[in-house]
């Protein structure tokens, strides 16, 4: 019956509820649906999948759904990996892939306006033709969304230069579950009240849906240099890294790899137990020779050895190379990475606890850590477990009792426990860690203030009320 209210609605072309359609729109990247549906388990799918073409054509599915109180659960690209889409026989997905033009390219003011289905690599390919730069490079840059990026509030490989997601959206248009658009962002900097646009940023789908988004620019950088490091420790390499930026230096990129990792991702640059640090500097070509200069002086000083650069070139070489769960789960793995912060205090705490506590999990074959994104004040930490248990069937506990500890051990040494990945299903229960009990419930008013009816993305970011 909703299938043929929307094609009357909108048109038959535009809604799909053939079996393949609906299958393909059940689960995003999360590993645990992956290892679900290998496992052979049914998974639900939903009622009916609308592909918009403009936002005219999303605000008449969101009006459908508020008049009939259907829920909506938002689809980009389905590159998620913390089950933010999970929808039941009931549901409508809206895939956003329909919608994936570049609307204009600004020049003088460095700004790009893309409707938000848009491939994030196809958007990204648009500007460098002008000799331009987005700056942020997800891993998944060729299978995202830019709208994704928007909800889970990503982060991408060049961030300690460039910024995060956050930095470097200047608007977007969003429809509410009203079916009303509003522009969220003006100018460079406003101060006309709280910041509108961190109401779709990180929300997951759940406050509306974005349909275009505006990005500001940098221009390609004149010149490019590697370096690489070797720590005795990842204690000492912290200390590095925390010394570099908090001099004031920006390399784009700033990678320091455990020892179990190098050995695992860099075999030919292993050294004994010392761990790697790898660095992008970019930018005019006078800085990048002042900046090498002083980090190479810096890094003699704290007494870490130089590395052949050549590992920091092949990183930049096959870097967005993703995973797929199935291909790891046919050799009996399952695994996953887990993205987590702290302050430069307490990040070898939790470095050391987290690495502990996943080690604990029984048939746990690899329990190892690099940071990757950079701050003044603290650094993040991205996790990679895998566990081979001899029964496939108990994979799935494995798998949450292996998150379970790691985020736990990470809230205990004072860390966030959610970095650039979202929360989603996966990480909703752990959310008080990081916003307390008042902050969940002042996340559940502005809900309840934007969507009362409760018709997005349900079950989504917010924990479950007891």
């Amino acid at each position: 019956m909703i299938t043929e209210q929307l094609a009357e609605l909108l048109g038959a072309e535009q809604v799909a509820g053939d079996a393949e359609t609906l299958a393909a729109h059940r689960f995003d990247r999360w590993c645990l649906k992956h290892w679900q549906d290998w496992q052979g388990e049914s998974l639900d799918a939903p009622a009916c999948v609308v592909t918009p073409r403009n936002t005219a054509d999303v605000q008449a599915v969101v009006r459908f759904a508020s008049k009939h109180g259907v829920p909506l659960v938002p689809w980009g690209l389905g590159s998620g990996v913390c089950g933010g889409v999970e929808p039941r026989p009931d549901q409508i997905v809206i895939d956003m892939s329909g919608m994936n033009q570049v609307l204009s390219i600004d020049e003088e003011n460095l700004l790009l306006t893309v409707e938000a289905g848009i491939n994030g690599l196809v958007a990204e390919e648009a500007v460098a033709e002008q000799g331009l730069t987005i700056g942020h490079w997800p891993q998944s840059i060729g299978i995202s969304s830019v709208g994704g990026w928007i909800s889970t509030r990503a982060s991408g490989q060049f961030s300690t230069a460039y910024g995060n997601i956050e930095d470097i959206v200047y608007s977007l248009e969003m429809v509410l579950p009203s079916g009303d658009t509003v522009i969220m962002g003006k100018a460079p900097r406003a101060a006309a009240g709280p910041d509108l646009r961190h109401l779709a940023l990180g929300a997951e789908g759940t406050h509306g849906i974005v349909t275009s988004v505006t990005l500001s620019l940098r221009r390609q950088p004149e010149h490019r240099q590697f370096s690489a490091w070797y720590s005795q420790d990842m204690a000492s390499g912290f200390r590095a890294q925390r010394e570099i930026v908090q001099q004031d230096w920006r390399p784009p990129v700033m990678r320091q790899y455990d020892a179990s990792e190098v050995a695992r991702l860099f075999p030919d640059h292993v050294n004994e137990e010392r761990c790697l640090i790898l660095l992008v500097h970019e930018g005019p070509a006078c800085r990048v020779e002042a900046e090498m200069s002083a980090v190479t002086a810096l890094m003699g000083t704290l007494g870490l050895e130089e590395a052949n650069a050549a590992a920091a070139e092949g990183w930049m070489s096959h870097r967005n190379n993703v995973p797929e769960w199935r291909d790891l789960l046919e050799q009996g793995l399952i695994a996953d990475t887990i993205e987590v912060s702290g302050t430069w205090s307490q990040i070898e705490a939790i470095y050391e606890n987290v690495v502990k506590a996943l080690e604990a999990v029984p048939d746990c074959v690899n329990a190892s850590a690099h940071s990757s994104h950079v701050y003044r004040s603290g650094i993040n930490l991205y996790f990679t477990f895998a566990c081979m248990p001899e029964d496939a069937a108990v994979m799935g506990d494995r798998y949450l009792e292996s998150w379970d500890r790691a985020l736990e051990a990470t809230a205990e040494a004072g860390g966030g426990i959610a970095h650039h990945h979202g929360s989603g299903r996966l990480r909703r229960d752990y959310l008080h860690h990081d916003l307390g009990e008042t902050g969940i419930d002042l996340l559940r008013q502005l809900k309840q203030a934007i969507d009362p009816q409760g018709i997005l993305n349900p079950g989504n970011l917010l924990p479950a009320i007891d």
